[in-house]
C-alpha cells in the first residue's frame, strides 16, 4: 500500500514539473499580410509565415519573442478548426 502512494505521488510531481517547464502552442496572426498560424511559445528556432516570410517567431533561449498579433492561446492536445 505505501508503495503505490509513494509511486502516485512521484506521478503527480513529474506532472507538475512537466506543466511548469512544458511551453504553450500560440494561433497568431502574420501582422503583414493577415495570415493565421500556429506557433510554439518555446521555439528553439526562427518561424516565418508560410504566405509572405515574415519573422513571427523569433527565439531567445527561452520564451520566444512572438512578432505577430496573438489571437489565441491554444490547450495541450487541442484539436483546432
Amino acid at each position: 500500500m505505501a508503495r503505490l502512494i509513494r509511486r502516485k505521488v512521484s506521478e503527480l510531481k513529474s506532472l507538475r514539473l512537466r506543466d511548469k517547464m512544458a511551453g504553450k502552442f500560440y494561433k497568431i496572426r502574420c501582422k503583414d499580410c493577415g495570415n493565421v498560424q500556429i506557433v510554439f511559445s518555446r521555439a528553439s528556432l526562427p518561424v516565418n509565415c508560410i504566405v509572405c516570410g515574415s519573422l513571427l517567431v523569433e527565439p531567445t533561449g527561452g520564451l520566444a519573442k512572438i512578432k505577430g498579433e496573438i489571437i489565441e492561446e491554444l490547450g495541450h492536445g487541442e484539436v483546432t478548426s
